[in-house]
């Protein structure tokens, strides 16, 4: 069963969110170990959001609301294992999105369509790389793989159909936007950049869309030299010095870097933290001529901005998130026939070995011959049920086979698996014919 527990910027209040500030990949491992029942798991942490998404065997017995207060157990656990600071649990505000559910809200989440700023570009990035992550140290399966790379590529699609893939959208964006409001000139204006990470070049590359030319940067971690130097940045070690005289100061890193009494006298006008854990002490928002714009403050004022993805590329998401699930509901028909067939084979092949089969090329032709027989009725009962006739795949393989199996919400829930495209009539009998 795939679950997918998640806590965002709509469900959550930024303090509690800033408590799940963990390691994704030493999330998804922990959840992982919680017990035998998590198949894998894959964690997604972004400064707005953080969501575990789990492969999991409930007992048989369990109603959906049993499997929800699962998943939250196996998750508030491994968080407490990670960070003394994480809540007792996350059922107060996390939700728990049942297998269609979380497939719809890992595409939409994919293409940026469920962050602040509508059609995030980098958001894309950090759940292909979670899942990478996961994968390679073990915590993924290939439910989790699968339903992964589909949703990545379904993100690619929806930019390619949308509004978001033209438009270069991102928290840093929308935080300039709003710091450039009130900013005459930012060609005129003096930058201080605190950090050197991925965010770091984005930030850099938003700062110069928007005609900035003095920007130094400085890193708590000692990489302001290195970062400077391959970017065609002024660079510096002492925070201080840099921030004395600069209009704006924008903190991208993983860890408190600016307190109160690093500001000097002649403060910037405009702080902005972009950081989760937060970068900035909330004190020093309350210096006198300083303005402090933290992702809460971005939050609050996103619905304020024009910040909405063209109806194609949400379009363009449930498409893909609806056939992917639907196809998914014959994959126990498919399962069955494919052991059932199979079993057979197995069968033959020990009478085959005992009449002397000792070359093995007996084997090798019914195994060969076996995976051919299955290829096309597997391909045609997904393209079937992506075009709304599942059930008759179910009901084809049952009576033609005596193989009973369920179909609808409860067996897609058991399964999620890669969806081809909707098939047209054509292709169908096409298919059906070769």
């Amino acid at each position: 069963m795939l679950l997918c527990v998640t806590a965002n910027h709509r469900n959550t209040p930024f303090e509690i969110l800033e408590r799940l500030a963990v390691d994704a990949d030493a999330l998804s491992i922990a959840v992982r170990g919680a017990d035998p029942a998590v198949h894998g798991a894959v964690a997604v942490a972004t400064c707005n959001r953080l969501e575990v998404y789990l492969d999991l065997e409930a007992p048989a017995e369990a109603t959906p609301e049993d499997a929800h207060a699962i998943a939250r157990d196996f998750v508030s656990r491994a968080l407490r294992s990670l960070s003394e600071d994480a809540p007792a649990d996350v059922s107060a505000t996390a939700d728990v999105l049942d297998p269609a559910a979380a497939v719809h809200h890992l595409f939409a989440v994919s293409a940026g369509l469920e962050s602040v700023a509508v059609g995030e570009e980098e958001i894309a990035g950090q759940v292909r790389r979670a899942a990478q992550a996961a994968r390679a140290s073990g915590a993924s399966t290939g439910r989790l793989d699968r339903v992964f790379q589909e949703a990545i590529r379904t993100a690619r699609a929806a930019r390619a159909q949308g509004d978001a893939s033209r438009t270069g959208r991102s928290l840093a964006r929308l935080a300039l936007d709003l710091v450039g409001s009130r900013l005459a000139d930012w060609s005129a204006a003096n930058v201080v950049l605190v950090g050197t990470g991925r965010y770091a070049a984005t930030t850099v590359a938003a700062l110069r869309d928007r005609g900035a030319e003095h920007i130094t940067v400085y890193s708590p971690s000692g990489r302001a030299q290195v970062f400077g130097t391959r970017h065609g940045l002024q660079w510096t070690n002492d925070l201080s010095a840099a921030m004395s005289g600069a209009d704006v100061v924008i903190t991208c890193t993983t860890k408190l870097s600016v307190e109160a009494a690093d500001v000097p006298a002649e403060a910037p006008a405009y702080v902005v933290d972009l950081g989760l854990p937060r970068n900035v002490d909330p004190a020093v928002g309350e210096i006198d001529g300083v303005t402090l714009l933290d992702l809460e403050t971005i939050r609050l004022h996103a619905p304020l901005v024009h910040w909405s993805a063209e109806e194609e590329a949400r379009s363009v998401v449930a498409e893909a998130a609806h056939a992917y699930v639907t196809a998914a509901a014959v994959e126990p028909s498919i399962v069955a026939l494919r052991k059932h067939v199979l079993d057979l084979v197995e069968d033959e092949i020990v009478r085959a070995n005992r009449r002397g089969d000792d070359d093995g090329r007996v084997e090798e032709a019914l195994r060969h011959l076996t995976s051919v027989f299955l290829h096309t009725p597997s391909t045609l009962a997904r393209r079937h049920a992506v075009a709304g006739r599942g059930h008759d795949v179910a009901t084809a393989i049952e009576t033609l086979f005596g193989l009973p199996v369920g179909f609808g919400a409860a067996a897609a829930s058991s399964a999620v698996v890669p969806s081809p495209a909707v098939p047209t009539a054509d292709e169908l009998g096409s298919a059906a014919t070769a």
